[in-house]
């Protein structure tokens, strides 16, 4: 939608330190739950709860059982920000 995707994802245990220096993201939990650290704080979140982290902030999403996430960003964002490495997702992959 206007070059923005959303995207189903399956979270478990601890992903990487990132950050997005050109947009915000958006973090709307389906099912489970979802732990986002920030360098001074954690947020929870439950099913139907989201939460947008600002452009530029590192965070560092975690989930000790599996959670079903829904993430809104603009089509071509790289799930590692500015990172990379092993965890880093092949993008526009349709299901």
């Amino acid at each position: 939608m206007n070059d923005y995707q959303f995207r189903l994802v399956k979270v478990q245990g601890e992903f990487t330190w990132h950050s997005h220096p050109d947009t915000d993201e958006v973090f709307i939990v389906i099912s489970g739950y979802l732990q986002i650290e920030f360098r001074d704080s954690v947020i929870s979140l439950g099913p139907g709860e989201m939460t947008v982290v600002p452009k530029g902030v590192e965070h560092k999403p975690r989930a000790e059982q599996e959670c079903e996430v829904l993430l809104v960003e603009p089509r071509g964002v790289v799930n590692t920000g500015d990172t990379g490495g092993g965890l880093t997702a092949e993008n526009d992959i349709w299901i």
